[in-house]
């Protein structure tokens, strides 16, 4: 089965969700990614070193909860979904005991052609703003898409 893209999804923002930091959450993924650097297990040292607190690797995020799956979005099966990039900006470090807001949205669709024929690139953007509403990191996700085929929506 092939997928269907609706174009009308394109800018929209997926409902915001509560991602809450724990620090037993940043060590584990901070192990999972075998970096032992004490500003993500101990707290002391990483005040000793400036930070407020435990901080969260930069890949962190890849860990929140959104408000929607992106294969469910896209409608196209795993085998079809390439991921190719990631660029992530940062306002400010992610600490433990940050609640964060989280939004995705579907912000580029377009056609490309390459050697083995057509797909589609795609980039999703996230963003987590703190309790406060400011932004504190923005993630733009690429992926590459094959058997995916432009829609519309049907009139009803």
């Amino acid at each position: 089965m092939h997928g269907m893209y609706d174009k009308s999804e394109l800018g929209k923002n997926t409902p915001a969700v509560l991602n809450e930091v724990e620090k037993g959450a940043i060590r584990r993924f901070a192990e999972s990614l075998g970096d032992y650097n004490p500003i993500y297990y101990d707290e002391k040292y990483a005040q000793s070193v400036g930070l407020r607190g435990i901080v969260a690797p930069p890949t962190f995020p890849f860990t929140f909860q959104l408000g929607a799956d992106l294969r469910e979005r896209l409608n196209v099966p795993v085998q079809s979904l390439l991921h190719a990039e990631t660029h992530l900006e940062y306002e400010r470090p992610i600490f433990a005991g940050d609640k964060l807001w989280v939004t995705s949205a579907l912000v580029e669709f377009s056609e490309k052609r390459g050697p083995t024929g057509k797909f589609f690139l795609v980039v999703i953007e996230d963003e987590g703003k703190g309790e406060d509403g400011k932004r504190v990191y923005c993630m733009r996700n690429t992926y590459i898409v094959r058997g995916l085929k432009p829609g519309r929506r049907s009139a009803a």
